[in-house]
């Protein structure tokens, strides 16, 4: 039956994270024709969908905003290795590879998820309302940390180029770490109130909490989900740096893409929450991603590129720090307010088409 559960996990979310691991085993480094292709794209939606229901599984049991918290990291810790494995493999010619991957997750989450989930929730339940107390803060942080490691390399002069010397890398490391602690301190701890959804706007149905069982094990799924999610998007980076090489595009857009693969899960989760008029959720997701993207990614590639005497390009070009510029404004004038319409998916979703098309086309 396929309704029938597995250690209290129903048989399809437990079945579909092992057989896409064990078909990324099957596809690594491995040449992909047309039929492994459409498997592995359908292998990572499926991982995505597993991924989603284990998390939300998970946020049942610990509450918000840790299911939230959740998936957020378990998300930026794989892609972080996946980007260290690459820089290692990589050499010199994977230099910016970190600075392309953080600003293109800042990019699609800030403008791409928050704009699809504000448009989402807003054609439903016309004025979406979340805690400004809890927006606010987390977004002061975003642009503080995106501010320091992806603006402040290319104008310091210790170091010729968009790099930090390593006295400043090793600084600026550890104070993305401490603010990100910081963050996840106030967060669950501190000011957990700020970071929950507002009462009874919510349409999520009443569920019986998980048993401390389904939880270990939807959490040990997750993982395995994630690692399939993460490894399979970079399984048809060949595919797609082929279209890219045929299209005669920037090399850039292979990274977008892989990012928004990557990014999956948190995106059809935080547009699921959106829909129930839970946009406090969706705001921890996405923002909560951002923040873990660049607290968590950037100390492990600074701390790896040290180690090994390894070229690290942080600084953003002339024309990402403008859009990286007016994606943080636009961002602060929709999270200041606490309420927000169609009209702000709207906007948001322009800057993302913005980001898409200056990096096809720049």
């Amino acid at each position: 039956m396929l309704n029938k559960n597995v250690f209290g996990t129903p048989v399809w979310s437990f079945l579909l994270p092992i057989a896409a691991c064990l078909l990324l085993a099957v596809v690594w480094d491995r040449p992909l024709g047309w039929v492994l292709l459409g498997v592995v794209v359908l292998a990572l939606f499926a991982s995505v969908f597993a991924a989603v229901h284990h998390a939300e599984v998970i946020a049942l049991r610990v509450g918000e905003p840790f299911g939230t918290l959740v998936l957020a990291l378990a998300v930026t810790v794989i892609e972080a290795s996946l980007i260290v494995a690459l820089m290692l493999s990589g050499g010199e010619a994977t230099s910016a590879l970190a600075r392309d991957t953080v600003f293109a997750t800042v990019m699609i989450i800030c403008n791409g998820v928050v704009g699809v989930c504000l448009l989402l929730g807003a054609l439903r339940h016309r004025v979406l309302e979340f805690r400004v107390e809890g927006t606010n803060p987390s977004f002061s942080v975003l642009a503080t940390l995106a501010t320091l490691t992806l603006v402040l390399p290319s104008y310091t002069v210790t170091e010729p180029g968009p790099q930090f010397s390593t006295s400043q890398l090793v600084f600026a490391g550890l104070v993305s770490l401490a603010l990100y602690g910081v963050f996840v301190f106030v967060q669950t701890v501190r000011h957990r109130e700020y970071f929950l959804p507002i009462e009874g706007e919510s349409e999520e149905p009443h569920v019986p909490t998980p048993s401390l069982t389904v939880a270990w094990t939807s959490l040990a799924l997750l993982f395995l989900s994630l690692v399939a999610v993460v490894g399979l998007a970079k399984s048809l980076s060949p595919s797609i740096g082929a279209a890219v090489e045929n299209a005669s595009v920037p090399h850039t857009v292979v990274g977008i893409a892989i990012a928004l693969m990557v990014l999956l899960p948190e995106t059809w989760a935080a547009a699921r929450a959106a829909l129930r008029n839970r946009m406090q959720t969706s705001f921890n997701l996405a923002l909560g991603s951002a923040l873990a993207t660049i607290g968590l990614t950037i100390p492990v590639v600074a701390a790896t590129s040290i180690a090994l005497d390894l070229r690290l390009d942080l600084g953003l070009a002339d024309k990402e720090v403008a859009l990286l510029a007016l994606t943080l404004l636009i961002t602060a004038m929709t999270v200041s307010r606490g309420r927000a319409t169609v009209l702000q998916g709207a906007v948001h979703l322009v800057l993302f088409a913005v980001f898409l098309f200056l990096a096809v086309v720049p």
